[in-house]
């Protein structure tokens, strides 16, 4: 879906902000660009729907070169989310929604339609919210009216630039909840920048780690970058706690699993799900302090985990 192919931003003063970038963001893929400030992943964003040009190389969404396409065209074929949002203060909450496809010639009713639908579908009522300003609304709920903004016009890719960066962290993580379902349910193509590791490993199908001067130091999967960082520098940015992080990203599956042996429901204790991930699987061990915890699919139970089983899940998700 996006291929930057040898792409570079050299500034006037000589200052290299990203240099010979090759990257592929495959159709309904969430990937994070995460690295330190100054690392040219906000420059990437934005030579992608060419609020900057690139100095060097070739942008293609679809197949289609960006470059020589008319920016204002591209850009009305690409959601795109800042920190701070960005809404019409004076305009109401289902207004700023409707803007985009009101410039794209849709009547007002189903310009209204569609502005409803997506206040519900980011999880804000519109009989609730849809008549209040901005100002009105908590930090998470102006974030939610930018993602529905930015999905207003349906877009097949959606750019991100630090979202959820400007809410406090149980916040955060509530919205980039409601991001991933939304990921799911939609299949959008989403190139999303932050500077938390955490968040990046969390949300990201794949994570592109920049380092200083704009260089490309590692692209994997999360668990890939975690387990085998590509050389110090990314190993220094993941941190030592690396090894905490891979429970967050690795899922349970039924290899991981001891069977039950006739153990009854009842004298299991506490349970997860058979998707939950191992750190989940792990904390629900602790707080029931058995040694093991019962894994549920759907109402049966199909085995139990133990630490033994943290262990092998650990090697097996290299394999």
């Amino acid at each position: 879906m996006i291929r930057l192919s040898g792409v570079g931003k050299t500034y006037d003063d000589g200052t290299i902000a990203v240099q010979a970038l090759d990257l592929e963001v495959a159709a309904g893929e969430l990937v994070c660009l995460v690295g330190p400030s100054g690392c040219g992943k906000s420059t990437t964003l934005k030579m992608i729907n060419r609020l900057i040009e690139p100095t060097t190389g070739t942008i293609e969404i679809d197949g289609r070169d960006v470059t020589g396409a008319d920016p204002v065209e591209l850009r009305r074929g690409i959601g795109y989310v800042i920190q701070q949002v960005g809404l019409f203060p004076h305009q109401k909450i289902v207004t700023n929604v409707m803007t985009v496809p009101l410039l794209y010639g849709e009547s007002k009713k189903v310009a209204r339609q569609r502005a409803h639908e997506l206040l519900d579908l980011v999880g804000l009522d519109p009989s609730t919210y849809g008549d209040r300003y901005p100002h009105q609304l908590s930090g998470g709920q102006r974030q939610r009216v930018g993602v529905a903004r930015a999905l207003a016009a349906n877009p097949p890719v959606l750019l991100m630039d630090e979202p959820f960066g400007a809410v406090d962290p149980v916040v955060r993580v509530r919205l980039q909840d409601e991001f991933l379902r939304l990921q799911r349910e939609l299949g959008k193509t989403v190139v999303l920048v932050t500077h938390d590791i955490d968040e990046a490993v969390r949300m990201g199908d794949r994570v592109a780690v920049f380092a200083t001067g704009g260089r490309l130091a590692q692209y994997a999967t999360p668990v890939e970058l975690l387990a085998r960082p590509a050389d110090d520098f990314v190993a220094d940015f993941v941190g030592s706690e690396r090894g905490l992080r891979r429970l967050a990203v690795t899922r349970l599956s039924r290899d991981h699993l001891e069977p039950l042996d006739g153990v009854t429901g009842g004298q299991l204790g506490a349970a997860v799900d058979l998707d939950s991930s191992l750190e989940e699987a792990l904390a629900a061990m602790l707080r029931d302090d058995r040694g093991m915890v019962a894994v549920r699919d759907g109402a049966q139970f199909v085995g139990v985990l133990t630490p033994n089983g943290v262990h092998r899940a650990l090697r097996s998700s290299l394999a």
